[in-house]
């Protein structure tokens, strides 16, 4: 039988007016308590409107690839810095232009620094809610931060995730403020945060070579004095907490957003989330074992002045497993102003984005919710 779009509005209201009301206080405390006080139906604040929420047949099964499933590129660190170098760089800008996402493989992170940040991280997550709650703090710009959703002081409507975000560099500020819970954190995490540095500035020194920013042939001392910035740039780490959701069809585990810094590389365990807005559909990104998805933030899109794009991306929940992920972004020091390199600017290819940094992204997600590209569309040039 169809229904009419009168009967489906109505539908959709008697679903929102018969979930039960939950105490607003009980929000701040995140998805995992409320999974562990139990909870059968999805509180109102989650449910996300008709427009926005995921198809059923796209949360039904989070271990089944389906046809809708998206074959990222892959790009092997091993061949882009041995004699294939010249191909892989090729093929990794394709990625950077045509997807703004790829999985790496043979990325020099061993299987067990790989294995043991996924395992503190659900550790963490299990401690008691009191122990968690030490760092549950409404700061955006606190260097230890506990939460839920994007921001639980100004989101309207709710995503189902925790998160537990590390500021890292330099690290030996931070460590001492990391949690002292799984008594192994600070030691597995602090590893895990100094291997993906390596790793971004790896990359970072093939994305400019890419992009003719660096040359191949070009003297040591002039590469390395292109890089320091970066070697000198902020790191946070964000492990994330998606838990079984009761209805997962009416919410979201992250709503449709770009990441803000220059890249981001993330862990995810084998449980399917992840989905890419790719040729005007979302389609779900397949773990591959021990690969790191990486993607392109804002502000490299600003430095490459649109070269290479940040994508759209968001996150699924289901009814049946957790999943955990842990992301590592990326950018230049906090106090520098990113802005479109003078190497892709020319007469052709006039600056498009003004300048912007950190403070500037803080003070607009202080007062306005994270959505789409928002913030880099506000960074936009007329011209």
């Amino acid at each position: 039988m169809t229904m009419s779009p009168a009967i489906i509005m109505l539908v959709d209201d008697d679903v929102e007016r018969c979930h039960e009301e939950t105490p607003e206080a009980q929000y701040q405390t995140g998805v995992k308590l409320l999974c562990e006080n139990g909870l059968h139906r999805l509180p109102k604040k989650y449910i996300w409107p008709p427009s926005e929420r995921p198809t059923r047949t796209d949360t039904q099964d989070p271990n089944v690839a389906g046809k809708q499933n998206l074959q990222l590129p892959v790009i092997d660190l091993a061949d882009l810095l041995g004699p294939k170098r010249s191909q892989v760089l090729h093929s990794l800008a394709d990625a950077c232009q045509q997807y703004g996402f790829f999985q790496l493989v043979n990325h020099g992170i061993a299987e067990d620094v790989i294995r043991k940040m996924r395992e503190v991280s659900e550790r963490f997550f299990d401690l008691a809610y009191e122990e968690r709650a030490k760092y549950m703090i409404n700061d955006l710009r606190a260097p230890v931060r506990y939460g839920t959703s994007f921001s639980q002081t100004i989101d309207t409507v709710f995503c189902w995730r925790d998160f537990l975000k590390l500021q890292c560099h330099p690290l030996p500020d931070f460590l001492p403020s990391w949690p002292s819970s799984p008594v192994d954190l600070r030691e597995v995490a602090s590893t895990y945060a100094q291997e993906t540095k390596y790793l971004f500035l790896t990359l970072m020194e093939a994305i400019l070579e890419s992009l003719g920013i660096v040359e191949a042939r070009q003297e040591e001392t002039k590469r390395k004095e292109i890089l320091k910035d970066f070697e000198d740039g902020s790191q946070i780490m964000v492990a994330n907490y998606y838990p079984p959701c009761p209805e997962p069809d009416l919410t979201l585990g992250m709503p449709p957003h770009s990441d803000y810094g220059f890249l981001t590389l993330l862990l995810q365990d084998d449980v399917v989330g992840l989905q890419i807005h790719h040729q005007q559909r979302w389609l779900a990104v397949d773990p591959m074992p021990n690969a790191i998805v990486v993607n392109i933030g804002d502000h490299l899109e600003i430095y490459t002045n649109g070269r290479y794009k940040s994508v759209l991306h968001r996150v699924l929940v289901n009814s049946v497993k957790s999943r955990i992920s842990v992301a590592s972004l990326h950018s230049l020091p906090f106090n520098y102003m990113v802005r479109p390199s003078p190497k892709v600017i020319d007469e052709k290819n006039p600056k498009r984005y003004r300048d912007t940094d950190f403070g500037s992204f803080l003070d607009y997600i202080s007062t306005k919710e994270p959505k789409r590209k928002d913030f880099l569309e506000s960074r936009k040039l007329t011209n």
